[in-house]
């Protein structure tokens, strides 16, 4: 049973397609709810077996309501109505909440927060690999402050390890889980001689995101665009980090890439290391993204995973749609949800190439943002258009989309801007915000952790953000507490000795 489950959820809901004459028969809903139960009660039967393979998605900036209204975009784009869609991440049979704030902050940054899910303790915003005891910009609070991550476990117990996301490969969510800074923006020598990505782990398996520019001399034209200077190199060493990586790696199987044409040609069975640095900086948002050229999210995690398989001790992948926040971040909700629909494709990608026999997936966000949709829209209504109101007090019209605050806070002559004119479904358009910023602001409110897989059960109820990284281990039998993986019966599942269980439940509550 518990082998099957995601292919039973797929099966009784694939049955449900509404519309709007069915639902008005109380059979409809009846039925519906049945198979629903059916699906739950096979979840009795839980998955106690060994994680061989460890996945975890990383939404940047997912909140509840960005994965409430992705999954209305989705079934927009199928042309459905949406709100009955699923989501990839909706068919985990698991699924709890995570407390996000830093140590020294309510509202948490997603350097301190990827810390405490990549590394498995709390710290300061805007440092990471780093405990709450290393200070922000003070070089000197970072020597013995140090903390390892999952990946880092994971290579040491012989797994491969990936990380893919659509930001810079030095950005605050991939660094934290090889690097140790006490400031996120430290991104090459030109801001600090750091060289972790390729030094702090060596051999990491796979990387492919963003940020050529960081692993160029300074002024050294950028490959792709090379008569544009905002793109050329940035360190000032003048060392060539991919030229000094592809020597280490000629004879061992590794390819450097730096276009999808590239990536797509290469055969995961001949390929043991890969780095693809797809852009300058960060990757362009997916609506943007030049599909010839380009890759996308599911196209990278889907040669991440070929290649990763290949080890018959499993593999630990991040896999960050990190563009998410920034669409929040400059208000335009319309690339932030296609981000966060891009970003399930993935998941269902990932799906396909991998089992929930022996693969652990968790998928959540390290905070949200101040990003809300409401104002008692009819079934069906465009995701990205207005509510069916005026204003009582302006008479004005507002869109369904609101953020608390940022750039889209606009008064014309006065008085607030009159949207009913504006194309609301343009790819940029920033939606109304209550008070102006350059840059919308982060949530504070707990994110949605989704889970599926071996002991994916223990992610229940409302845990510390850092609790996430030690149940993957536990399950993955990486990291320290591993005791419980010498007790394993003759059908492969767990029998968690009486001390690996107290472990597992002191590190979960040391917090309190």
């Amino acid at each position: 049973v518990t082998v099957c489950q995601t292919s039973i959820t797929e099966l009784l809901l694939a049955a449900v397609k509404p519309n709007w004459h069915q639902e008005k028969d109380p059979q409809f809903w009846n039925a519906w709810a049945q198979r629903t139960l059916k699906i739950a009660l096979t979840r009795q039967s839980l998955n106690r077996n060994r994680a061989k393979n460890l996945i975890l998605f990383l939404g940047d900036g997912m909140g509840v309501p960005t994965v409430t209204a992705a999954r209305i975009l989705k079934g927009q784009l199928n042309g459905q109505s949406g709100e009955e869609t699923v989501l990839e991440m909706d068919k985990f049979p698991f699924v709890s909440l995570a407390k996000t704030y830093n140590t020294n902050a309510q509202v948490p940054d997603s350097a301190g927060t990827a810390t405490a899910y990549l590394c498995g303790v709390k710290a300061n915003e805007g440092t990471v690999g780093v405990s709450a005891a290393a200070v922000r910009s003070q070089c000197n609070t970072t020597q013995g402050n140090e903390v390892t991550s999952i990946l880092q476990w994971a290579k040491d117990a012989g797994k491969s390890v990936g990380i893919v996301t659509t930001t810079r490969v030095n950005h605050a969510t991939p660094s934290a889980a090889y690097a140790h800074s006490v400031d996120r923006d430290w991104y090459s020598d030109n801001e600090m001689p750091l060289k972790q990505l390729f030094e702090n782990i060596p051999n990491i398996d796979v990387v492919m995101g963003g940020g050529r520019k960081y692993m160029f001399p300074k002024n050294e034209s950028d490959i792709e665009y090379p008569n544009v200077a905002k793109h050329s190199g940035t360190r000032k060493d003048g060392r060539n980090l991919v030229q000094e990586w592809t020597d280490k790696m000629q004879n061992k199987k590794g390819y450097y890439v730096w276009n999808k044409n590239q990536l797509l040609s290469l055969n995961p069975n001949n390929v043991e290391y890969l780095l693809g640095l797809f852009e300058p900086g960060d990757l362009t948002y997916d609506l943007e993204r030049n599909k010839e050229t380009d890759p996308s999210l599911t196209e990278m995690v889907d040669v991440a995973i070929k290649i990763l398989r290949k080890n018959p001790n499993g593999f630990y992948l991040l896999v960050e749609g990190g563009r998410i926040d920034h669409g929040h971040h400059e208000g335009k909700a319309k690339q932030a949800l296609h981000e966060a629909v891009e970003m399930d494709r993935a998941i269902g990608r990932a799906d396909l190439l991998t089992s929930a026999h022996d693969t652990l997936t968790v998928v959540t966000a390290d905070h949200s943002h101040v990003f809300s949709f409401g104002g008692y829209t009819s079934r069906g209504n465009t995701i990205f258009g207005l509510a069916p109101m005026v204003s009582d007090i302006d008479q004005k019209p507002f869109t369904s989309i609101l953020y608390g605050n940022g750039p889209g806070y606009k008064i014309v002559n006065g008085v607030r801007e009159n949207v009913s004119t504006i194309d609301l479904q343009e790819n940029n358009y920033q939606a109304q915000a209550a008070v102006p910023l350059s840059m919308e602001t982060h949530g504070g409110e707990d994110v949605a952790v989704f889970a599926k897989g071996p002991l994916a059960h223990l992610l229940n109820g409302v845990n510390e953000q850092n609790y996430i990284p030690h149940v993957m281990a536990y399950a993955g039998c990486i990291g320290k507490n591993r005791d419980h993986c010498m007790s394993k019966s003759a059908a492969g599942h767990f029998h968690p000795t009486f001390a690996g269980v107290v472990a597992l439940v002191t590190i979960s509550r040391l917090v309190y």
